[in-house]
């Protein structure tokens, strides 16, 4: 049985807490963790060498994953040399990582940065789940990707790192109050923050040369996800173009747009970008909705990072306007100050941002 790790308080466990959890087997690794599978307030996991080609997404319920597959799987293939993950299809990987959780630490998933912005449908699935991408407190078992590309068929090999998980103990959300005077103290977004259950987001259509997005053509070639700034853009995106500050989004198709906020999370704070509510409008945004201390922090090399939002309009066409409010960001206060922060530092990607791409695609 596993020893399980301290956690010094309430919230979410920063980087030094995860690496604790590592070293006492409350997360048990299939392989030896690698450099930077460890960030701020998360853990990246790693796709197993199995993968099983399913007829539906599907939950657990009541059962554990390995015996509802046996209802769903239509064939299963090796990961070993490379394998392709076919748009339009959906696939379920288990993971090189399981755990063995403390009866008071939960968890919660999202797909990465770069795999939302590839329109890479990514959820956690665990044993006897009634939900996607949420792990109970105590949860002892393995942990599946389901895998479902959207836009692009992709290549994956084992190991890659499609999603991250981030555990927390106890509640960690700020209300409102609390966030307003985190926002007085901090300055959480560049101009007024507009807090209503979480800190709102809202859509740049108004950027200098009027191109204010981009959107995932229908038919395209492959994606090997280890190339990084290879692709060009033009190959798989067209440009999304606007002279009057209003877009109108095609039922089914995805967008890569940016928020007119220019974020902040300061380093004793995580933030999660919360599903879209549709009484605002139907569609999506933010498949990646992990916000990592640091993110547009002046100390970790930004100054405020816009927020990049991945968007997929449902059932009918849909008006967006410039300054629409387009989701909200829910705070939380880390357990500890983690002992490392996103930034240029750490190699992450996407500090400082504005609108872009993942970083497999060359947009110059």
């Amino acid at each position: 049985m596993p020893q399980h790790a301290p956690v010094s308080g309430v919230g979410v466990v920063p980087a030094q807490g995860i690496q604790r959890m590592l070293d006492a087997g409350e997360i048990a690794c299939a392989a030896p963790p690698v450099a930077g599978q460890v960030q701020p307030a998360s853990l990246d996991l790693r796709l197993g060498r199995r993968a099983y080609r399913v007829r539906a997404s599907f939950l657990p319920g009541p059962a554990t994953v390995a015996e509802r597959l046996a209802d769903f799987e239509m064939h299963s293939f090796d990961l070993g040399d490379g394998a392709v993950l076919e748009k339009g299809c959906v696939y379920l990987v288990p993971l090189m990582e399981a755990l063995a959780l403390a009866d008071d630490v939960s968890a919660v998933a999202n797909a990465k940065s770069s795999t939302g912005r590839l329109d890479l449908f990514t959820r956690l699935i665990t044993d006897r789940a009634a939900e996607f991408d949420r792990v109970a407190q105590g949860y002892a078992g393995p942990l599946y990707a389901e895998i479902s590309p959207r836009s692009f068929s992709v290549l994956v090999r084992p190991g890659m790192r499609l999603n991250q998980i981030r555990f927390r103990r106890g509640v960690a959300a700020l209300d409102d109050t609390a966030l307003r005077a985190l926002h007085a103290r901090e300055r959480l977004v560049g101009g007024e923050a507009h807090i209503s259950d979480g800190l709102a987001f809202s859509v740049d259509l108004d950027l200098p040369d009027g191109r204010v997005g981009w959107r995932a053509k229908p038919h395209t070639g492959l994606i090997d996800l280890d190339r990084i700034n290879h692709y060009a853009a033009a190959d798989f995106w067209e440009p999304v173009i606007t002279t009057d500050r209003r877009i109108i989004l095609d039922p089914g198709a995805f967008y890569i747009l940016v928020s007119r906020e220019a974020v902040h999370v300061p380093p004793d704070y995580a933030a999660e970008m919360a599903p879209y509510v549709a009484m605002v409008g139907e569609f999506r945004v933010h498949y990646a909705g992990f916000f990592d201390p640091g993110f547009g922090h002046a100390g970790a090399g930004g100054a405020g990072s816009r927020g990049v939002l991945e968007v997929r309009c449902h059932e009918a066409p849909f008006a967006l306007d410039h300054g629409q409010v387009v989701g909200r960001l829910v705070y939380e206060r880390m357990a500890e100050r983690p002992e490392i922060l996103y930034g240029g530092a750490l190699g992450s990607n996407y500090q400082g941002q504005g609108l872009k791409l993942s970083k497999h695609f060359r947009t110059g």
